[in-house]
């Protein structure tokens, strides 16, 4: 098993928090890193982006595909509820997670403009601030146990000093407690690069 990743990319982060949580052995490509692997991935993948996973013969793109293959591939442990109706209430979540969060980190990321930036740090961290009540109501986010909803979250979080966004511990006490708590994982410090390590140096 292979992953086409990027060492920066929010998205490959993802994918690679779940690798780590599960332990799957599975052989990391950072496209920056080799000149070959771009032109791989561009035949792999009609859209040649990260994440590309590639298993065996089965070659798969989108985070959210790779990612739910990746826990149906390995059950062990589950990142998703057995019973439908709470799947489909943290697949809602993950869906809110998204939209709310994750598309706001990617436009900070990737936007030009000045002033949409500014508007899009402004609309995540407030947005975060109303939420912090959200992180006191189970030990994940909004299930006893890790799931995709948390892998889904917890890189975008990790990038906050880089994306200039600042969180009072003081003002949102218990996603603090949370982020500080999933920072220190094994799992997701295992799924860092040198280079996510660095959005956090001296923190």
């Amino acid at each position: 098993m292979a992953l086409y990743s990027s060492e920066s990319c929010l998205d490959c982060h993802r994918v690679r928090f779940v690798l780590a949580e599960k332990g799957i052995n599975v052989e990391i490509i950072h496209v920056e890193q080799d000149r070959a692997a771009t032109a791989d991935l561009a035949e792999l993948n009609p859209y040649g982006e990260t994440p590309t996973l590639v298993d065996r013969d089965m070659v798969l793109y989108g985070t959210w595909v790779v990612a739910e293959y990746l826990d149906e591939r390995y059950p062990h442990p589950p990142l998703m509820p057995v019973d439908p109706v709470s799947r489909s209430r943290l697949r809602l979540a993950m869906y809110r997670v998204q939209r709310d969060w994750v598309e706001a980190g990617k436009t900070i990321e990737t936007s030009g403009g000045e002033k949409k930036v500014a508007a899009t740090k402004k609309a995540l961290h407030d947005s975060l601030l109303a939420s912090d009540d959200l992180f006191g109501l189970t030990p994940f986010l909004l299930n006893d146990e890790l799931s995709l909803a948390d892998c889904a979250l917890v890189p975008l979080l990790w990038r906050l000093p880089a994306y200039g966004i600042d969180l009072n511990p003081k003002r949102v006490p218990k996603l603090s407690k949370y982020m500080d708590r999933m920072f220190r994982r094994d799992s997701f410090q295992r799924s860092l690069t040198e280079v996510e390590r660095a959005m956090r140096e001296g923190d």
